[in-house]
């Protein structure tokens, strides 16, 4: 029952169908193996790849489809309707290429965006770290000047596709000028690169999450994006916040899909379960949430895109930094579909606190939205003081 769920007829060639169709034959059929933390790449990846699907937003410019945000959110759901970690490892690049995009010079970035495109692969950032947490200001990796070439030296800690990544986008400041960050962009095969352990997951284990250590790490000065780092990163994390929000649309809708199935066959005071008010008050209730967040999703998502189309695209984001509309979908995505995961594992009373119930496993993967790239508490400050404190006294 993984159907269009009233879905605008937006995207050309079939490409939502053609998505949806992999899912159902290659996602479905291997969540328990995807729930298992599989070795990264998968054998999932490289035929997403094979499907002509990875990498679909890549601009046609660099090689690529160029599917605008607003698409990619349904693509996203049906790619987390399968299985959340699965979608998660497969457009989080976005965060990347957009900064790549966006903030570096051509020749910079055309061939790492146009192996993207005609590889598939990941890129992978490193900004995140023990001591900083979200406050991404107080990171204390470094690099130094040394010649022509920067010195990158620092402890990375959540870092999602990093060990498979052919390119690595790392968060620094100048070890003379601490106000002073950058983006730099490091191969993975850069002596001094060290990947100290992958994290086991709670959920989301069909992508794959490190601890990386750079030490001594050195790179060509010119391999640094454009302004300041933070402000880059800011830019990016409008697009993957989106999307992480989108996963959260895929996840409710398979948890609805269960709950249906169950009730067609349930028997409650001799009666089935799908005949029960009770049961049909909750599943609208699911459906209303889920109208909703798809709806916040793509209007977010539109927002970029006109950004994205806009005259100067670049600069307009860079004075913008964080949209208010992006920092909603995934602050309202994680609440109402954490709301959906407790409502649907109540349906199966004992059997949807086991591991021997799929709804266990949605529930541990949705509870992602509402923690990475800002947790709760870190988006409704960002909101408070990019948006609701007076411009004048913004701190």
């Amino acid at each position: 029952m993984s159907g269009d769920d009233g879905r605008e007829a937006s995207m050309t060639d079939g490409l939502l169908e053609r998505v949806r169709t992999f899912v159902h034959a290659e996602v479905l059929p291997r969540t328990d193996h995807l729930d298992s933390l599989p070795e990264a790449p998968t054998r999932e990846s490289a035929r997403l790849h094979e499907a002509g699907l990875a990498n679909w937003w890549i601009p046609a410019a660099y090689g690529g489809q160029g599917v605008p945000l607003v698409d990619s959110v349904d693509i996203v759901s049906e790619l987390a309707y399968g299985d959340a970690g699965f979608a998660f490892g497969s457009f989080l690049s976005i965060l990347g290429t957009t900064m790549l995009q966006l903030c570096g010079d051509d020749e910079l970035v055309r061939e790492p965006l146009e192996r993207l495109a005609r590889d598939g692969g990941v890129c992978a950032i490193l900004a995140s770290e023990e001591e900083a947490g979200s406050e991404l200001a107080r990171i204390s990796t470094t690099f130094r000047r040394d010649g022509d070439r920067l010195v990158l030296d620092g402890d990375k800690y959540f870092s999602t596709n990093a060990d498979a990544a052919g390119l690595l986008l790392v968060v620094a400041r100048d070890a003379e000028d601490a106000a002073d960050f950058r983006v730099l962009l490091v191969p993975r095969d850069t002596p001094g690169v060290e990947i100290v352990k992958r994290w086991d997951m709670v959920g989301m284990r069909g992508s794959a999450t490190y601890r990386v250590r750079l030490q001594d790490c050195s790179v060509p000065a010119a391999h640094t994006l454009r302004g300041n780092g933070l402000r880059n990163l800011e830019m990016g994390l409008n697009a993957s916040r989106i999307l992480i929000a989108s996963t959260a649309i895929g996840v409710s809708r398979r948890v609805r899909d269960l709950c249906m199935e169950y009730a067609a066959v349930k028997q409650v005071k001799g009666a089935r379960l799908a005949d029960n008010a009770v049961f049909a008050g909750k599943l609208g209730q699911i459906e209303m949430f889920i109208d909703v967040m798809r709806h916040q999703c793509r209007a977010a998502a539109a927002e970029f895109d006109r950004y994205l189309s806009g005259a100067e695209p670049a600069s307009a984001l860079y004075r913008t930094g964080t949209l208010r509309s992006a920092l909603a979908a995934k602050m309202y995505c994680g609440q109402a579909g954490w709301q959906v995961a407790t409502t649907g594992s109540e349906m199966f009373g004992g059997l949807g606190y086991t591991h021997d119930h799929p709804v266990g496993k949605l529930v541990r993967d949705l509870r992602y939205v509402g923690l990475v790239e800002g947790g709760d508490d870190v988006v409704r400050d960002l909101l408070y003081t990019r948006f609701v404190v007076p411009a004048g006294k913004r701190r």
